[in-house]
């Protein structure tokens, strides 16, 4: 296990560099291994772990501080967050103003005309991560340390892939053909268990019903009999059923599996 190179299960003093740069080295092998695929159609794929790097880093640094408890976990990057900035669900203005990373975004090249890398410039807004940042803001009364001392948000698949057609559809590992995707899980699997198991996590909040069934998969497949998964619902505006009631939803069921005490 790779956490073992620098403290056991048992250990309770953390060299938080070590834990930083580890996290960073299993999401960098993650992303190569996964640009390595074959998908099975013709697509743009973004990189946002490679060009915003340095933004993602910083996110990594200035809050990857402790062990974490509980470790909120989305599907993918989406065009005008993550892709913008490097950091899950990170709508521009979000990062700016609540989490306060900066850094630079390098533009990359091959991407669909429709759907530009801008970094922080970017002026178009990602409901999803607004949403979900907004929420966490409400939660901790301004202050992202307070959500960050047990808490941490990882992405499952840290790669957006986007169709060439005029519309430049956003495909998600749950739209890809089943042998494209079954390669697909076997690796983000993998990479899953190894984050878990690196930060100690108790919880996984399961953003959205793709990533709680990965979930559930990979604390059964590598027999993580201590871990629990709970479901929120995702904060999409399209979001069947949950879309009008996302915040009361999520704030009901954070408060059921007692998250919520972690923010106090």
């Amino acid at each position: 296990m790779i956490v073992s190179k620098y403290f056991s299960q048992q250990e309770h003093i953390l060299d938080t560099q070590n834990i930083a740069n580890l996290y960073l080295e299993l999401e960098n092998n993650l992303s190569l291994k996964l640009h390595g695929l074959t998908y099975g159609l013709d697509l743009y794929i973004y990189r946002p772990l490679e060009y915003a790097s340095s933004l993602h880093k910083e996110f990594v640094n200035k809050y990857l501080f402790s062990l974490k408890n509980v470790l909120f976990l989305g599907m993918n990057p989406g065009p005008w967050g993550m892709c913008q900035t490097g950091i899950p669900f990170g709508e521009v203005n979000v990062v700016k103003n609540y989490l306060r990373v900066s850094g630079t975004v390098e533009y990359p090249k091959n991407i669909h005309p429709q759907k530009p890398v801008l970094g922080l410039d970017c002026k178009r807004k990602e409901v999803s991560g607004q949403r979900f940042w907004d929420l966490i803001n409400h939660l901790t009364d301004g202050d992202p340390f307070r959500f960050f001392k047990y808490c941490f948000v990882h992405n499952y698949y840290p790669l957006a892939l986007v169709d060439k057609s005029q519309k430049a559809t956003n495909i998600t590992p749950a739209d890809l053909k089943s042998e494209q995707r079954k390669i697909l899980e076997s690796v983000c699997d993998e990479s899953l268990k190894s984050i878990i198991e690196l930060l100690h996590v108790s919880t996984v909040v399961a953003i959205g019903n793709y990533v709680e069934k990965r979930s559930r998969e990979v604390v059964k497949h590598y027999n993580l009999t201590n871990v629990k998964v709970v479901k929120i619902p995702h904060p999409s505006p399209r979001a069947v059923g949950t879309a009008e009631n996302w915040k009361t939803i999520t704030i009901e069921q954070l408060k059921s599996n007692n998250i919520l005490d972690l923010f106090k």
